[in-house]
């Protein structure tokens, strides 16, 4: 039944470039950008519109082969639990999302993650063959998942980690078959530019010191 539906969603519903669309790519898509604009506006829905985004998506790259980033949808989904929980508390207690700049504590860890996870995770595709591409792919979905981590934390940051993403994920997305997938990350980055300026404006405290850390993004920034 499993491979059913499967057949079902990756089924195409129009070629781009002479390259098929499965179902799953052009909605999984849809749901990403729709994603991308709640958080803008620091919707709650973000949360639960990305859950049902990534399960198409990870049906889409198990047809196109992507092993990295199918784990990545999986891994997105329970990140997005997480970030939902975050969010919910927030407004709960603030009455809204309150953003802010990131500690430099902060900032150092999102880059020793991306790169020590990049390396490890690439090498397990690698060795595993589950990727035709492991390095690139292993960086999109620890990018991928350091960003949502971020995004759950409310901080600024968190925007400027999916630019980096959205940079590899392009190329590697039309190389792998997902054109309409490339096009979209074309999209993400015009939105990722407004983001950073949205919520740098939003933001009411300058650049966090090295010893000024929020755990809560509930927290009312300093004034």
């Amino acid at each position: 039944m499993v491979v059913d539906i499967l057949d079902l969603l990756n089924t195409p519903v129009f070629t781009l470039g002479a390259v098929p669309v499965p179902i799953s790519d052009l909605i999984g898509n849809i749901c990403a950008l729709a994603t991308v604009y709640l958080a803008l506006r620091r919707n709650i829905l973000s949360w639960p519109v990305q859950i049902l985004g990534s399960i198409l998506l990870l049906s889409a790259s198990i047809g196109a082969g992507l092993g990295g980033n199918a784990s990545r949808q999986v891994v997105i989904i329970a990140a997005a639990v997480w970030g939902w929980t975050r969010w919910k508390a927030a407004k709960e207690e603030a009455g809204e999302v309150q953003v802010r700049w990131g500690t430099w504590k902060e900032r150092i860890w999102l880059i020793a993650v991306l790169a020590a996870g990049t390396a490890g995770f690439g090498a397990l595709l690698d060795w595993g063959g589950w990727s035709w591409n492991p390095y690139p792919d292993a960086y999109i979905f620890v990018g991928s998942l350091v960003a949502m981590v971020a995004q759950g934390r409310a901080i600024v940051e968190f925007w400027f980690v999916w630019l980096a993403v959205d940079l590899v994920g392009i190329p590697l997305a039309i190389s792998g078959g997902l054109l309409f997938s490339g096009i979209v990350y074309l999209i993400f980055l015009v939105m990722v530019i407004i983001g950073i300026v949205d919520w740098g404006r939003r933001s009411k405290q300058r650049i966090s010191s090295p010893h000024d850390i929020s755990a809560d993004v509930s927290r009312p920034d300093p004034a």
